[in-house]
């Protein structure tokens, strides 16, 4: 029995411990200081490495077993083939003797061997005497007890060979063969015997359960680890064999008195698993074992009460299983026996939460399916409405009952979680780690260095009520459906669940817990926005309520103080998506076109710009609300896409709303989108009129663009004539380009050659590359479309041999005047550079 020190002692002693290490590193490290000194001052030689050795492929002892082995092995070959073969020429006294004197001889020559230090022939022989002690036994039987019964005669032929090797290899220590040899010949006794017996399944899952037993007691008091290796390996294969019996009898049983003898099985694994936790000194094994002990626990009692109550409440009795088990958190049992038990209730709550997705995924997608059936009618109840036959579903009740028991404890965890930071904070003691008498600590694997420090807890509280609260909207989600209610009745209730998740989002302190509570609230909000496409007044109501929900919780959640951030602006891009499909509802419940439909949802977009202008640019809400506007208008264009004329019209109220807003001082670049929005509108307006000049199509854009190019130029008079005036004349000379060399009338070449040459000009008289290169590249190209039938008329008329000589001299000018011409291409090239 160990005491230990009160706290204050014990800190000494170890202040005192670290002082004398300090001092004898500091005298050691003096020391060496001046030992390389003396090896600098003399210089000695460093001694060259001495070269590795080939070690032999056999050393002495590694021959020594090898060939004692292969002794022992002919040995026992020789003394099987004379048991099986040259037995019945002897008699009965021959036979006894000889059996009785090869035996003994080599069960007692190993102490003779040991005395001399041969321990290795020592091992060879014994094993020797041991394969003789096996014929021994079938020679028993072949010859004496030829009556006996195969079976039972091989159980007690192991029971009482196992009791003689084990005391064997007890008085011969030395040897370390008998007692592992022992312990495997330890498994076949029970086993063999529940077999002999021809008894039925659980006595034979019993009989390996004790032998499973029998593995963990050797186990835990042997001392030489060949044993304790071989009996945690019998042990595990027994106990799994075991278990798993017992679990196909638990599981089949079809009666309460065959799951009651099922579970007494699992019962007694669970038992061995616990104490063998208690009693392990090592950690990971002792926590998996308890954690083993916790589900075989599970799985005895929620077989019983399977069995006892209707088969729905198969799982939830597992459930509760598991939920017994949660108060061994707070006991003073080992931790590691804590850990594995809560880490087994975790991984059922965990199975049992997964047994109810398909509930919930059909409670939550199924009402998708109304989105192809809208305003069809009314179904008779809720479970109707969500539950689908291509999402199958069985009890969902019971699986609103399992989530909103998970929530439960997830909750309680929580709770816990918080006491142990509290206690942290307020320097609370921590609780004792075992049973404790009178001061002494218990020799265990969990003592106080295995303790838990204060305020650590496995479960993070904030986590895991954010946890709960998803597993509790969970539950109350598949609750309407699964219990039938009317459809009017299910759709508030999923209203009433989304308003009271804004709630817990707009009053929530923790960001976690905020933002999981507005996600929830989004998908509950979807959910029974497609649940309300059964009729006309259930859509457009429920739309409606929606978007007043999330209105409030963002007015709500901006005015608070202590909100977290990001809740208001995701509950605004909420209210803004439901009021639009309110606005899409609406058209569609007075019966109208679909693009007249996009314009009334143009009313959305206005309305995010007026409220984005009234908040101001530096209010966190009008960037959401400005995209969420944008996006709104961007479907209202999409549904009038298919009426040109309407299309015009909504490009146009989009480039007003546009323009509206570019009158901010913070918003000008909208400014740009306005004019793309009245560009496209005129275009659209075009097209619809069937207009096919280019130049109508052209010009509006060239014009203001143009004018955005000047005005910059005045402000920045270093800014590049290609980035002002570039865009703008390209986009309307090269279409116009285009045209007139497919035009065979005279007056477009003539109207565009005109603009390009002025272009040209005013590009040189103002020293503009963009206006210069772009005018005179479109006039050079223009001339030639139009002078290329004079061209082609004269080439005709002029003899053959003229065309090449006129360019052999325009080739020999060139390159009399090449130095001129080049002196000239530079000069042009340094005058182009000095243009903007």
């Amino acid at each position: 029995m160990t005491n230990i020190p009160p706290p204050a002692e014990e800190l000494r002693i170890l202040d005192l411990e670290l002082l004398h290490l300090d001092a004898r590193r500091a005298q050691l490290l003096h020391r060496r200081t001046w030992l390389l000194a003396a090896l600098r001052a003399t210089a000695a030689p460093v001694p060259a490495p001495a070269r590795p050795v080939r070690a032999p492929d056999a050393t002495p002892p590694n021959v020594q077993n090898v060939l004692l082995t292969l002794g022992g092995i002919l040995l026992a070959v020789a003394a099987i083939a004379f048991t099986l073969v040259s037995w019945g020429h002897l008699g009965i006294g021959g036979r006894s003797a000889v059996l009785a004197a090869v035996t003994l001889t080599a069960l007692g020559v190993p102490s003779v061997l040991l005395r001399r230090k041969l321990r290795s022939t020592a091992e060879t022989v014994a094993a020797l005497g041991l394969i003789l002690t096996v014929l021994d036994a079938y020679a028993l039987h072949v010859v004496a007890l030829p009556q006996a019964e195969p079976l039972g005669y091989a159980a007690a032929a192991s029971a009482v060979l196992a009791a003689l090797w084990t005391a064997y290899g007890l008085l011969f220590r030395e040897l370390r063969l008998p007692v592992p040899s022992a312990v495997v010949a330890a498994q076949l006794p029970f086993f063999l015997w529940a077999r002999a017996a021809e008894a039925g399944d659980h006595t034979t899952t019993a009989a390996l359960l004790a032998t499973a037993a029998f593995d963990v007691a050797v186990a835990l008091r042997a001392s030489d680890r060949g044993v304790r290796v071989l009996a945690s390996v019998g042990g595990c294969a027994a106990g799994l064999w075991g278990v798993a019996g017992a679990g196909v009898l638990s599981w089949t049983a079809t009666d309460l008195t065959g799951a009651v003898r099922a579970s007494a099985l699992l019962a007694l694994a669970a038992s061995i698993a616990l104490v063998a936790s208690w009693l392990i000194t090592r950690r990971p094994q002792a926590t998996s074992a308890a954690f083993a002990s916790g589900l075989l626990v599970v799985a005895a009692t929620g077989g019983v009460l399977r069995e006892a109550l209707p088969a729905a409440w198969t799982v939830p009795a597992y459930l509760a299983c598991a939920v017994a088990l949660l108060p061994v958190v707070r006991s003073s049992l080992p931790r590691p026996v804590v850990r594995g038990l809560a880490g087994s209730a975790l991984l059922v709550h965990t199975l049992t939460a997964l047994w109810t997705l398909p509930a919930f995924v059909s409670a939550l997608l199924g009402p998708a399916s109304w989105a192809g059936k809208a305003w069809s009618g009314a179904p008779s109840d809720a479970g109707e409405a969500a539950f689908t036959d291509e999402l199958p579903v069985q009890d969902p009740a019971m699986a609103s009952l399992v989530l909103a028991v998970v929530a439960g404890v997830l909750l309680a965890g929580a709770r816990i979680g918080a006491e142990l930071r509290l206690d942290a904070a307020g320097g609370g003691a921590t609780r004792p780690d075992g049973p404790t008498a009178q001061g002494t600590a218990t020799p265990s694997a969990s003592s106080a260095p295995d303790a838990p420090r204060p305020g650590t807890s496995p479960l993070n509280p904030v986590a895991a009520r954010s946890g709960a609260l998803a597993l509790a909207w969970a539950s109350l989600f598949i609750l309407p459906a699964a219990l039938e209610l009317p459809y009017a009745a299910g759709v508030s209730a999923h209203l009433v669940l989304t308003a009271a998740l804004l709630g817990v989002a707009t009053r929530a302190g923790s960001a976690v817990l905020a933002l999981t509570s507005l996600g929830l609230a989004v998908a509950s909000s979807a959910s029974v926005s497609f649940l309300a496409l059964a009729t006309t007044s259930a859509t457009l109501g429920t739309l409606g309520v929606l978007t007043a929900l999330f209105l409030v919780a963002t007015v709500l959640a901006a005015r608070r103080q202590g909100s977290v951030r990001g809740v208001a602006p995701g509950a605004v891009c909420a209210a803004l998506m439901y009021v639009t499909a309110l606005a899409c509802a609406t058209g569609g419940a007075l019966d109208l076109r679909l693009e007249h439909t996009g314009l009334l949802t143009l009313a959305v977009p206005a309305a995010a710009a007026l409220a984005a202008a009234r908040l101001g640019g530096r209010h966190p809400l009008t960037p959401p609300v400005e995209i969420a506007g944008a996006a709104a208008g961007g479907l209202a264009i999409v549904l009038t896409a298919g009426h040109p004329p309407t299309l015009a019209l909504a490009l146009t109220l989009g480039g007003v709303i546009a323009a509206g807003t570019a009158l901010r001082t913070d918003r000008r670049p909208a400014g740009y989108a306005a004019g793309a929005l009245f560009l496209l509108a005129s275009w659209v307006r075009l097209a619809a009129w069937g207009v096919e000049t280019p130049e109508a199509y052209t010009l509006p854009a060239t014009l203001p663009v143009l004018l955005i190019g000047a005005l910059r130029r005045r402000g920045d008079p270093q800014a590049s004539s290609w980035t002002a005036y570039g865009p703008g004349l390209a986009v309307t000379l090269l279409p116009s380009l285009a045209a007139a060399w497919s035009d065979t009338n005279w007056q477009r070449p003539l109207l565009l050659g005109t603009a390009a040459l002025l272009i040209t000009l005013a590009g040189a008289r103002h020293r503009l590359q963009a206006p210069l290169a772009i005018g005179g590249a479109v006039l050079t190209l223009d001339a030639l479309h139009e002078l290329a039938p004079y061209v082609v008329q004269v080439v005709d008329a002029l003899p053959r041999w003229l065309p090449p000589a006129l360019a052999g001299l325009l080739l020999l000018a060139i390159g009399a005047t090449y130095e001129q011409r080049l002196r000239d291409a530079r000069r042009v090239r340094d005058v182009l550079g000095r243009m903007h």
